[in-house]
């Protein structure tokens, strides 16, 4: 009964003169694929549905824990135990009715990263911090079958980014997991290609709550917000040709905390010079 009242033209009619009518009906005939629901991922589907994106490809095989709810869109009481692709998809859909939601309830893996992306007009990352392998896998598909992406991710209490356009570097050469020899060296190197300067650990309260090794990183809702309100704004520029996109070797991190934003190109990606001083000073610190 609902979605009869429903009306995306009345519903998303305050967007209107930031985007023209036929920029709102391109968006709602846009696909975007968001693998990951928790942290970033359940606040960007949050965000894009609510700028008229019309369909999307989902996947998340996880559940809502209490140690969720400090930072993630779907997490509360009552959503305790619960499959957190279900509870994004219900929540998309009570934002706009008419979305069209191809669901992948196994996550994304290496098995079902041709069917997910099949269709898609970009991809938005929402993985965890550390699925650094199957992240390689994504991004290499990604560039061999032109498709845009990007990065967002929440750090400290701002947010980094990292665009991965057709034609321009890729993924593996800004990052360089492959010369990494454990999966340590590729959160190094992970960390270092979103933050070049770590301007966050200024502000660090503890520094035991970080533990690579351990898989373990703090976060804040803060930054998944901020991190969502990016991600959205490059998908709207990136999907309607409009404004300057910039992407790897290119990155962009906005630090609310210390009100920095903070702009970093680097020839060559990991292989700059400076990455690669920065690489070996944290190896050797051993986070």
């Amino acid at each position: 009964m609902t979605s009869n009242l429903f009306d995306y033209n009345l519903a998303f009619s305050r967007s209107l003169g930031w985007l023209t009518e036929a920029e709102r009906d391109r968006l709602k005939s846009s696909t975007v694929a968001i693998a990951g629901l928790g942290g970033v991922g359940g606040a960007h589907l949050i965000t894009l549905a609510r700028l008229g994106i019309g369909h999307f490809h989902l996947a998340d095989f996880d559940s809502f824990e209490l140690r969720n709810f400090n930072r993630q869109a779907g997490s509360g009481m009552s959503t305790l135990g619960r499959n957190k692709l279900d509870v994004m998809v219900e929540k998309a859909l009570d934002i706009n009715p008419d979305l069209k939601i191809t669901k992948f309830p196994d996550g994304l893996t290496p098995d079902n990263i041709a069917p997910f992306f099949s269709g898609v007009d970009m991809y938005v990352d929402g993985l965890d911090f550390f699925c650094f392998d199957l992240r390689e896998k994504v991004f290499a598909h990604l560039h061999d079958k032109n498709i845009p992406a990007t990065t967002v991710a929440p750090i400290g209490m701002g947010a980094s980014l990292v665009n991965f356009l057709p034609g321009k570097m890729s993924f593996a050469d800004y990052f360089g997991f492959a010369k990494a020899k454990t999966e340590y060296e590729k959160a190094l190197l992970f960390v270092i290609g979103l933050s070049p300067t770590a301007v966050q650990r200024k502000y660090l309260a503890d520094k035991s709550f970080i533990d690579l090794k351990s898989r373990r990183v703090p976060s804040l809702p803060m930054s998944c917000e901020l991190s969502a309100g990016v991600a959205g704004t490059e998908v709207l520029k990136i999907l309607l040709n409009r404004g300057k996109v910039l992407s790897a070797p290119h990155s962009c991190q906005f630090d609310a905390y210390t009100h920095k934003l903070i702009r970093k190109f680097m020839p060559w990606g990991h292989k700059n010079p400076l990455q690669k001083l920065k690489f070996n000073v944290l190896r050797k610190a051993r986070l």
